[in-house]
């Protein structure tokens, strides 16, 4: 079993994860005016919580908080991926209206689903390690 100073960190580093996400979207949406279309606006959902969430549990070193976070991790990712594919598929149709179209890209390669699929990723992934050292 590692130190709760350990899972503190895994936490904390969560937490950075959450809030760098949580300041992406809101800055592509209110400083570039890019348009956040339903799939989007599910993704946040399930991401903005996680700041607070994540930053409470790492102050306070509660590894029990992956029983909040992580499905809130693992839905938002899965929408997230939902969305990267339907963006690689450029004749798939979206009720939503803007899924399907690529309106930014991080130096030419990760959409902006893409970078919130990594997102959830690397929380749903801190979240095991925690659960892994716990036992």
């Amino acid at each position: 079993m590692h130190p709760p100073s350990a899972s503190r960190a895994v936490l904390a580093a969560c937490t950075v994860v959450a809030t760098v996400a949580t300041a992406g979207s809101l800055y592509f949406s209110e400083v570039l005016g890019l348009y956040s279309c339903e799939l989007c606006w599910i993704q946040r959902i399930a991401m903005y919580p996680l700041v607070v969430v994540l930053g409470v549990a790492a102050y306070e070193d509660r590894i029990g908080v992956r029983r909040t976070a992580l499905p809130l991790a693992v839905g938002g990712g899965a929408v997230a991926a939902y969305h990267s594919y339907l963006q690689s598929r450029p004749a798939a149709t979206c009720s939503s209206g803007g899924c399907g179209s690529v309106q930014y890209e991080l130096l030419g390669l990760l959409s902006i689903p893409n970078l919130s699929l990594l997102a959830f990723s690397l929380i749903a992934a801190g979240l095991a390690l925690t659960t892994v050292w716990s036992r």
